[in-house]
């Protein structure tokens, strides 16, 4: 297997973000926006180096960006990270890291996978491709048909040609070399007064080892670069999704309403319980409560207290709908089913999915109820028990 060593470069200033903060320090998901690029290599592949490089003085503040993701401990156990200054420009940067691998002992026949620091959202499909191309070809990189027609124009703002998009390419990170060759063009670009744009350029120019190879980039694999880009950032950091499953089951007994979601279906038997028995409410509290990390019906509003005795189950919910939504959360949707034998249950469906979005004070459509029956078999079936199963879907 092909030794892979990933650098990520961080070392620029971030004056144009305008955030008072290095773009890739911002917190993000897990940790930051370095933290998160990082993550996405020790999750996507087997990596042997990790370099980051840094501005010059500012180490520890790499240092801590990157391990405010309590996981890259773990993810990084078979992985040797390195913190290297960088320099002047991205250029003299990578030159840098490059230096430090081969001071490392990194193998000449590796593979260095070099990405932005500020491209954060990098995925795993992405990685791999790049990674496996630059096995076969000594050069990959990820690069996307741009969505506009392209013109190139002259220095007075003429066009001067018309370029078909179909031979374009807009490029990404990472750009994986062949780490012999990749390193040899970077002295030979550290001795050349020319600017280059990025490390294809470098390795076209330098490398004489064949072209590099294009794959399917992501158009979610963006960098972070304007003050735009921090709202956006802002925006997806806020957009959290976690799912809840809840579960309740009651026998049926005479002398009891049978009440699911609030509302009382006339039947000869009703449920059993320590409040009104509502199933299908209880099993509802606990998939939001399960979602949110509050916790679970029974730590709410334990059985053996006498207050909850036939208490109201619509009250309950409300209760804990008022923490759910104080908490930052809101229903995306919500799904149940019920399991009854008789009564038939469609004939309520409308009344129940109404009564539940009445409690939570969400739209109808965000919540639908399901019904099955037994089949006349097991205590379902024989009409002794009716059983739930909830699941939500809660955003932050």
């Amino acid at each position: 297997m092909t030794d892979v060593a990933v650098v990520i470069t961080a070392a620029g200033s971030s004056t144009r973000i305008g955030a008072g903060i290095k773009k890739e320090y911002l917190p993000l998901k897990h940790g930051t926006v370095l933290s998160e690029a990082a993550r996405a290599f020790l999750k996507a592949i087997s990596v042997q180096f990790l370099v980051i490089t840094h501005p010059e003085g500012r180490k520890t503040d790499a240092e801590n960006a990157l391990f405010s993701d309590r996981e890259i401990s773990n993810l990084s156990k078979n992985t040797k990270i390195v913190f290297t200054a960088g320099g002047k420009d991205r250029e003299s940067s990578v030159f840098n890291a490059l230096k430090t691998l081969a001071a490392a002992g990194f193998s000449p026949n590796g593979i260095v996978l070099v990405h932005d620091g500020a491209r954060p959202f990098v995925s795993e499909s992405v990685i791999v491709r790049v990674l496996e191309a630059a096995r076969a070809g000594g050069a990959a990189v990820p690069a996307l048909e741009p969505v506009d027609t392209q013109k190139e124009i002259s220095a007075d703002k003429k066009i001067v040609r018309h370029l078909k998009r179909a031979h374009l390419a807009a490029v990404q990170t990472p750009q994986g070399f062949l780490f012999a060759p990749f390193f040899s063009a970077h002295k030979k670009a550290a001795e050349n007064p020319l600017d280059f744009t990025d490390d294809t350029e470098i390795w076209d120019e330098f490398a004489d080892s064949g072209r590099v190879t294009v794959v399917s980039g992501d158009a979610a694999n963006t960098k972070l670069t304007f003050a735009s880009d921090l709202e956006r950032l802002k925006k997806q950091e806020a957009q959290v999704i976690h799912t809840g499953l809840g579960y309740d089951l009651h026998p049926l007994v005479e002398g009891r309403a049978l009440v699911l979601g609030g509302v009382e279906i006339p039947s000869e038997r009703g449920e059993l319980g320590h409040s009104d028995g509502d199933a299908l409410l209880h099993a509802i509290t606990d998939a939001l409560l399960g979602a949110a990390g509050l916790g679970d019906i029974g730590s709410y509003f334990p059985s053996e207290e006498p207050e909850w005795k036939d208490a109201d189950s619509a009250t309950l919910l409300q209760t804990v709908w008022r923490d759910v939504t104080a908490a930052g959360w809101s229903l995306v949707n919500l799904d149940a089913v019920v399991l009854l034998e008789r009564p038939k249950f469609l004939p309520y469906r409308d009344s129940v999915r109404q009564s539940i979005a009445r409690i939570l004070g969400v739209a109808a459509e965000t919540v639908f109820v399901k019904a099955k029956t037994g089949e006349k078999m097991g205590k379902i079936g024989r009409g002794e028990a009716v059983e739930v199963f909830a699941s939500c879907l809660l955003q932050k």
